[in-house]
C-alpha cells in the first residue's frame, strides 16, 4: 500500500505538489524494505512485526539499508507503545508540547498498516458524529437511513478495516464527546441504530491518542475513559545533546520537504538556540548557576524546529542562503514574547544577563536580538 501511495505521489501532479506527505509516502522505500526482510510472524493486520516497526521507528539495519530513526528517545517508550497495539488495548500517549507525541504517532500507524491518514483532529468543536458517523442529509431524506447514506468517521473506517486510528489532543474535545470513546474500545462494536445493526470490529483495531499536559484549554478525560488506554508519557529530551540531534535533524527533514533554498544552520546556531530553548523553558542556565524567569509560552522542541526552519526561509530568500543570527532573531523573538508586557521584560533579562556574557560567539545573536526586542 505505501508502495502504491508513493507512486501515485509521484506520477501524479497533485502528489508531487503535496505540501506534507503522510509518513507510508515519505519513508516508503524504507518500508518496503523491512516487509521483504521481516522474518518475524505479523499481528493480525499488520504489514509489519513487531521488531520490524521497532526497527523503523528507531533506526537500524534492513537486509544492506540503513534505516533512518523517526523518534530519537527511550527505546523502551517505543516497545512498550508498539507491545500496546498488539494487544486490544489502545494507546494514549502525553507529554508537554514538542515531545514527538504526533510524529510517533504517525509513524506507529505508517508501519503498521501503512495509513497513517485515519485521524479525527480534536478541537473544542468537534462533535460526536466526527467520533462514530454523520449523514449524507440529501440521501437520508430522499431515501431514508441506509449504508449508502453513511458518512463513516476515521475510527468507523479503521474498526471495518481492521487497521488504527489517531486521536490528536483528545482532551481538547469536551468531556461528552471524548466519552462516546468508551462504548467503542470496551465493545469494539459500533452500534448503528437507525440501521438496527452493529459494526464489529475487526482484528487489528486500535486507536492511538494524543493528549498535551500543558494546554490550558484541556478537558480531563474521565476515569472510565482513562482505563480504556494504555498511557505512556513521552518526556522532554533528558540532554542538551540529544534535543540538538533531534532539532537538526528535523530541520534538515524540513528543508528538503520545502525546499528551502538556504543552508542547514551551523551547529552552533542549532546548539545556541536550542540552548536558550531548554534554559528559559527549565528556569535557570545549563550549568545551573543562574536561576531565570520563565515566559509565558511553551518553549517546545518543536518550536525550536521552527525558529531555524524560519531562519533559513529568512536567509534562502532575503539573505545570502547562509543563515544569521540576525534571520533567528526574529524567530526567537516570536517564540518567546507571547505576551508583550510580561515576556519582553524577561527576555531581555535573560539576553542582558546571561546571552550577553558568554563571549564572542554570543555576541552577534545577543545584538540582533536586543534590537528586535527594543
Amino acid at each position: 500500500m505505501a508502495k502504491k501511495k508513493a507512486e501515485e505521489a509521484t506520477s501524479s501532479n497533485s502528489g508531487s505538489q503535496m505540501l506534507r506527505a503522510p509518513a507510508e509516502i515519505l519513508y516508503a522505500t524504507e518500508l518496503e524494505q523491512l516487509a521483504k526482510e521481516d522474518k518475524f510472524e505479523r499481528p493480525p493486520g499488520w504489514r509489519l512485526s513487531a521488531r520490524a516497526v521497532l526497527t523503523y521507528i528507531c533506526g537500524g539495519k534492513s537486509g544492506s539499508m540503513e534505516i533512518t530513526p523517526k523518534y530519537i528517545g527511550n527505546k523502551r517508550i517505543v516497545e512498550i507503545a508498539i507491545s500496546t497495539l498488539v494487544t486490544d488495548r489502545s494507546l494514549l500517549l502525553l507529554g508537554e508540547p514538542g515531545t514527538a507525541k504526533s510524529w510517533l504517532s504517525e509513524h506507529l500507524a505508517a508501519a503498521i498498516n501503512g495509513d497513517s491518514t485515519k485521524v479525527v483532529q480534536g478541537t473544542a468543536g468537534t462533535t460526536e458524529e466526527q467520533i462514530r458517523y454523520s449523514w449524507n442529509y440529501a440521501m437520508l431524506i430522499a431515501k431514508g437511513p441506509s449504508h449508502d447514506a453513511l458518512i463513516k468517521s476515521p475510527i468507523f473506517r479503521a474498526m471495518e478495516s481492521g487497521t488504527i486510528a489517531r486521536f490528536e489532543e483528545i482532551t481538547r474535545c469536551a468531556a461528552e464527546v471524548q466519552d462516546a470513546l468508551i462504548s467503542l474500545l470496551s465493545e469494539k462494536r459500533l452500534s448503528l441504530p437507525e440501521l438496527a445493526t452493529e459494526v464489529p470490529a475487526n482484528k487489528g483495531f486500535s486507536i492511538i491518542a494524543t493528549a498535551n499536559t500543558r494546554d490550558r484549554g484541556v478537558n480531563d478525560m474521565s476515569a472510565a475513559l482513562k482505563r480504556r488506554f494504555n498511557m505512556i508519557v513521552l518526556p522532554s529530551p533528558s540532554n542538551l545533546e540529544t534535543e540538538i540531534q533531534i532539532v537538526r535533524k528535523r530541520v534538515q527533514e524540513l528543508a528538503v520537504s520545502l525546499e528551502l533554498k538556504a543552508n542547514i544552520p551551523t551547529e552552533d546556531a542549532v546548539a545556541q538556540v536550542v540552548t536558550i530553548f531548554r534554559e528559559l523553558r527549565t528556569g535557570q542556565t545549563l550549568d545551573g548557576k543562574n536561576k531565570l524567569k520563565v515566559p509565558s509560552g511553551v518553549l517546545s522542541t518543536a518550536e525550536a524546529i521552527s525558529v531555524l526552519a524560519n531562519g533559513m526561509a529568512l536567509a534562502g530568500n532575503f539573505g545570502n542562503g547562509e543563515v544569521s543570527a540576525h534571520d533567528l532573531a526574529a524567530g526567537l523573538q516570536g517564540a518567546v514574547v507571547k505576551d508583550e508586557e510580561k515576556d519582553k521584560v524577561i527576555w531581555q533579562e535573560y539576553l542582558s544577563n546571561v546571552v550577553k556574557k558568554r563571549g564572542s560567539e554570543w555576541l552577534p545573536l545577543f545584538t540582533s536580538c536586543s534590537e528586535h526586542n527594543s
